[in-house]
């Protein structure tokens, strides 16, 4: 366990990482550190949902030095800093008091355990009926690599050990195929087997494996450390397959029916919301749900297709709202109350780390949402 009293943002951000990969974040997002650099000392954190101008006055009267929010407060390029605006005023207040901002947004919406899942739970749905609602296509590699029969076992032991091999519930997944390898050394090599100018014939394997994208590079690494040929002839492409523990939303059912009303009502005791708009009541009972924090009118096709009773999200224009077409009901709660739980996944995240480390939950509640 890592000294709690010399963390740099690196070492925040890689427990945070672990977890929620930035490859897996939407073409579209900016998460990561947006201020700072990874070798900065960090003395505590604060996470919140939202950067804003109070969450960084409230980090400087905390003494924290880095801030981890659900929202990036940079979606895209600043030309000046001249404070015009709440996003510049914000990034020059963390600069200037020394704070490092990291974000981690679709990357967390994307994996099985983050945003959605706690969304699900707290609107009713039995942990053990949750999977992702649009599985991720393009999200597993396959790696091949030839290895001479005698060293198969250790190569494929340090690839398994590195992440290689692992589908859903189950890891150390392989295929072995034995064959038989050529090769001829030239001069400069410096061969584990064979001669100089000789053709030789080894007896090998073709060791095949599945690897997350996020995962290839240490795969790839403890694959030609172990490996004894000097040039390790190997390949790597992208599979079709789609990831079932990656990717948008979340399905589940609830432990017993409910009808709408009471659905409704139960979700917004549970998410604090002021208000829920919804689509007209079908007057059928609630079993199955569909959940998206933040803007999820993406995916109403995908809680339809899924059978689903309600749709949990947020963000629905009018029009919108029509596409529901008496099949589902669409119930959105407000972005800041769909999301909110998030902060709590995070700062759970970073403790399990570093369980002696100063990590606080913002007061300040950034909702730039207001009823009367």
């Amino acid at each position: 366990m890592q000294d709690a009293n010399n963390l740099t943002v690196r070492d925040v951000a890689a427990a945070l990482e672990s977890w929620a990969p930035p490859s897996l974040q939407e073409s579209y997002d900016n998460s990561g550190l947006l201020v700072g650099t990874m070798s900065d000392p960090v003395a505590s954190v604060l996470v919140s949902l939202d950067c804003t101008e109070a969450v960084v006055q409230e980090a400087i009267e905390l003494g924290a030095t880095m801030i981890v929010s659900h929202h990036p407060i940079v979606f895209k390029g600043l030309k000046r800093f001249n404070g015009s605006t709440y996003v510049e005023r914000t990034v020059m207040a963390a600069i200037a008091h020394g704070i490092a901002l990291y974000a981690i947004h679709t990357n967390l919406d994307n994996v099985a355990d983050g945003v959605n899942n706690k969304l699900a739970q707290l609107v009713g749905c039995m942990p053990n009926s949750l999977k992702i609602l649009r599985p991720k296509p393009d999200a597993l590699m396959q790696v091949v690599v030839y290895v001479p029969n005698a060293d198969a076992q250790a190569v494929s032991e340090a690839m398994f050990a590195a992440g290689a091999g692992e589908i859903g519930a189950y890891d150390q997944c392989g295929w072995v195929v034995p064959g038989k390898g050529t090769f001829r050394p030239l001069d400069g090599a410096d061969p584990h087997i064979g001669i100089i100018g000789e053709r030789e014939s080894v007896a090998e394997s073709k060791l095949e494996m599945v690897v997350e994208p996020w995962k290839l590079a240490a795969v790839l690494s403890a694959m030609k450390n172990t490996h004894p040929y000097e040039e390790v002839a190997h390949g790597v492409w992208p599979l079709q397959q789609v990831h079932a523990q990656v990717g948008s939303g979340m399905l589940g059912e609830l432990p017993a029916p409910m009808e709408e009303e009471a659905f409704l009502d139960a979700v917004k005791s549970a998410l604090g919301c002021n208000a829920i708009r919804h689509t007209k009541l079908l007057g059928n009972d609630i079993r199955k749900v569909a959940v998206c924090g933040g803007s999820g009118s993406f995916l109403l096709q995908d809680a339809m297709r899924a059978g689903a009773d309600v749709f949990v999200t947020s963000d629905f224009k009018y029009h919108e709202f029509f596409d529901a077409d008496n099949r589902i009901v669409i119930a959105d709660v407000g972005h800041y109350e769909s999301e909110w739980q998030t902060t709590d996944l995070i700062v759970n995240r970073i403790k399990k780390y570093f369980p002696n480390f100063a990590v606080h939950l913002a007061m300040t509640n950034p909702n730039p949402i207001h009823y009367r």
